[in-house]
């Protein structure tokens, strides 16, 4: 019987008990989480939420698995570039691809998002969408972080799984939204967190339908980017995708922040979280500066706005699946 990444982590370790985020500290973080769902599940109560409107949706990078030093799938992408232009050099035909395939990271950051994307085109395009979703399971499952030692898959956050949890438990459906790309994304999504490849939404390259030689009916990705689920983006998304607005959103930059006011903003009961990495000791330390996963605006404009800013050195006991 296959057993999930998800339920696997939720399983180890296993103490009988009500608590269901057993490693979220006794702090107002968690007290505040559990007094919003109790507020939306009582059938009794002036707030109480229809179990069709429980929709939560969470950023990914940086909120469900950590996304330094760099985003997991820009990493990837750099292993696929390389092992691309082993086999034909040609294909490097700009300074930033050249950087990425001798792994010069200040040299790919110098370049903005548009340095990325180049990285991201080259490296995701003349593959079928099945292959691409195959290829990148097996670098999630498999490589390791530089630092950590953990494979990338490993590198989820097991206080936000038990929130996962039980958010459905109460009756929530859970969605990732993400900057990140799609498939990347739906690659793992189910294994790891529990979440179906059809609740991802996320940002989208193109993609092309065909018949093979043989009369095989292919799907392939053809690089180049068609919507970027980011900032502005996001709402736009979860519309595009859910068609309604959600009423808990969580996220842990400025790339979330709005999603989180537009899903905040809505009629009833409402609940924004952004995590702020503050733990440098059990896993890094950012927020103001950098080129990957600032929160500035987040941070300044959060208490004004009833958003909760989970402090992970505080809020968090536990970090990383299987740590004591």
């Amino acid at each position: 019987m296959r057993i999930s990444l998800a339920a696997a982590f939720l399983l180890v370790p296993v103490i009988a008990s009500a608590d269901p985020l057993p490693s979220w500290n006794d702090t107002g973080a968690k007290a505040a989480i559990i007094a919003f769902v109790d507020s939306v599940t009582d059938p009794d109560a002036d707030t109480y939420v229809p179990e069709a409107n429980r929709i939560a949706v969470f950023d990914n990078d940086g909120t469900l698995w950590a996304e330094q030093p760099a985003y997991f799938q820009l990493l990837y992408a750099i292993d696929v570039l390389k092992q691309k232009a082993g086999a034909d050099a040609s294909i490097l035909t700009s300074d930033v691809l050249k950087a990425a395939a001798a792994g010069d990271m200040q040299g790919i950051m110098a370049r903005g998002t548009e340095g990325l994307l180049e990285i991201i085109n080259v490296s995701h395009a003349a593959i079928t969408a099945e292959a691409f979703g195959a290829n990148a399971h097996a670098w999630l499952t498999t490589a390791t972080h530089p630092t950590t030692g953990r494979t990338y898959a490993g590198m989820i956050y097991q206080p936000m799984l038990e929130l996962l949890s039980y958010l459905r438990e109460e009756e929530f459906t859970t969605w990732i939204v993400s900057g990140g790309g799609i498939d990347f994304i739906r690659a793992i999504a189910e294994d790891a967190y529990g979440i179906p490849p059809w609740q991802v939404v996320g940002s989208q390259g193109n993609t092309s339908y065909a018949l093979s030689g043989d009369g095989t009916p292919t799907l392939t990705k053809d690089g180049g980017i068609s919507f970027i689920d980011d900032k502005e983006g996001k709402p736009v998304g979860i519309m595009r995708h859910i068609g309604r607005r959600p009423i808990f959103a969580a996220g842990n930059s400025d790339g979330d922040f709005q999603m989180l006011e537009w899903t905040t903003a809505g009629d009833g009961p409402r609940f924004g979280l952004i995590v702020h990495h503050t733990d440098a000791g059990r896993e890094f330390a950012y927020d103001r500066e950098g080129g990957i996963g600032v929160l500035d605006r987040g941070l300044d404009e959060a208490d004004e706005r009833g958003w909760l800013v989970v402090d992970m050195a505080r809020d968090w006991g536990r970090v990383w699946p299987g740590e004591e």
